[in-house]
């Protein structure tokens, strides 16, 4: 019985790796691609899309013209010939790199081109010159940080008061908070719009940083949640000290909720940093454009470049990777101690 039980455990275990790898490989390889081809020359996305490492064909000199070398057989030994002329019916004519009078017919085989590792470091700041970046880049570190101190501030406190007072109806007023989650941006967009327009706030960063310092209710559940896992003796004995509400929220739950907020920064982070919609609709001048909005232009202005929209959509990914790997500690705590008790 004890064998059977974890022979049973080894099989979950190993299932649960596979998948966890699989899944792992379904989000980590477009990523190298990205990478990859973000380091690519011209040629090589034209000669070969799907690579994930950058390389350039090696070319030699013959009679003054540089031509690709490749991987032939000469007399049952693998040589080195360069490509002269290519000839109907996968042939080619190749000649000996020193030797040009040595020309022979051969069959032609792409896969068999000799290449070299080529990184063009040159398309990052390319790509980053092409269009006002570090613009795009200001306009969205202010929208995300502003805006993230304005929901920390707005959520703790409606969390606060949600969570350690009594009053009738508050359950009822938390009920219907949450039922905003289920209201989609779309049915608020035109009111919004017109809201906006008539205050001169339309064509500014306002709109996107100014909602934020009114809660919204997912925040506000997750912190919610975690503010009901302190104890309320806790609440007591900063009475006992003299201390008002609003002092109990700054010295006695905020500290203890270090996990919880950073927790729904992040979450804010993520959403601000990436968000192309509310951009889209409210800004219009091109200088006041976030990076997300900024980049989809760039896509549409140089769709052939695909080296420079990777480059450009990897700078954009960059901060949101640093971000999470050196918080995921905390911020996986925060998830799983928000949500452990009601």
């Amino acid at each position: 019985m004890e064998n059977k039980r974890k022979s049973g455990n080894l099989f979950t275990k190993t299932l649960a790796i596979l998948l966890l790898a699989a899944g792992s490989s379904a989000i980590i390889i477009p990523f190298i691609y990205m990478v990859g081809t973000s380091l690519k020359s011209v040629d090589q996305i034209r000669r070969d899309p799907i690579g994930l490492i950058p390389m350039s064909v090696t070319k030699v000199d013959i009679d003054g013209k540089e031509k690709p070398l490749y991987k032939v057989s000469i007399d049952g030994k693998i040589v080195e010939w360069a490509l002269i002329k290519k000839q109907p019916d996968q042939m080619g004519l190749f000649a000996a790199p020193g030797d040009e009078d040595d020309i022979r017919l051969l069959p032609l085989n792409n896969d068999n081109i000799v290449e070299y590792l080529d990184v063009h470091w040159e398309n990052y700041p390319l790509a980053l010159t092409t269009v006002p970046f570090f613009k795009y880049l200001a306009n969205t570190l202010l929208v995300t940080f502003i805006g993230m101190a304005g929901m920390l501030f707005s959520c703790s406190l409606v969390a606060y008061g949600l969570s350690r007072f009594k009053a009738r109806g508050l359950n009822i007023l938390f009920l219907v908070l949450l039922s905003t989650i289920m209201l989609p941006r779309q049915v608020t967009l035109i009111p919004l719009y017109v809201f906006f327009q008539r205050i001169g706030w339309v064509d500014t960063l306002l709109p996107l940083i100014v909602p934020q310092f009114f809660a919204n209710a997912y925040n506000v559940f997750l912190l919610r949640q975690f503010f009901m896992t302190i104890p309320l003796a806790m609440d007591d004995a900063g009475k006992i000290d003299g201390a008002n509400s609003l002092q109990r929220l700054w010295y006695i739950i905020l500290p203890q909720s270090r996990h919880a907020l950073v927790a729904v920064s992040i979450f804010h982070f993520l959403y601000a940093w990436n968000d192309f919609y509310e951009p889209l609709i409210f800004l219009h001048t091109r200088t006041k454009w976030t990076m997300a909005v900024g980049l989809q232009t760039f896509n549409a202005m140089y769709s052939v470049n695909t080296h420079l929209i990777m480059a450009a959509s990897l700078m954009m990914v960059l901060p949101t990777l640093i971000l999470f790997f050196l918080s995921q500690k905390v911020f996986t705590q925060g998830i799983v101690m928000s949500g452990v008790k009601e």
